[in-house]
């Protein structure tokens, strides 16, 4: 009975999560994955057919909005670096 309510506090967590702004979910995302993969894992997860289709749905899309955010702020930094070149440059 453990493991199943650790499940569905991970799925309500990841449920939640989805609903941050980007830089809360990703921060929120990385803490997630922290406490609910770091040892056992998404197999260890006890849920019926719905919750872990649902939970599996909600992981890669924020998989893939991980990927997003990575890139957008790596371009990010580098438009910064520009500006900061820039200023440094011009005195």
């Amino acid at each position: 009975m453990e493991r199943r309510n650790r499940s569905l506090k991970a799925l309500e967590e990841l449920i939640y999560i989805d609903t941050l702004d980007d830089q809360q979910r990703a921060d929120s995302l990385v803490s997630w994955g922290a406490k609910y993969l770091a040892d056992d894992g998404i197999m260890d997860f006890d849920l019926n057919e719905s919750e872990l289709s649902h939970l599996l749905e909600l992981f890669y899309k924020n998989l893939e909005f991980l990927k997003q955010y990575k890139s957008s702020i790596g371009v990010s930094m580098d438009e910064n670096q520009k500006i900061k070149k820039f200023i440094l440059n011009k005195h």
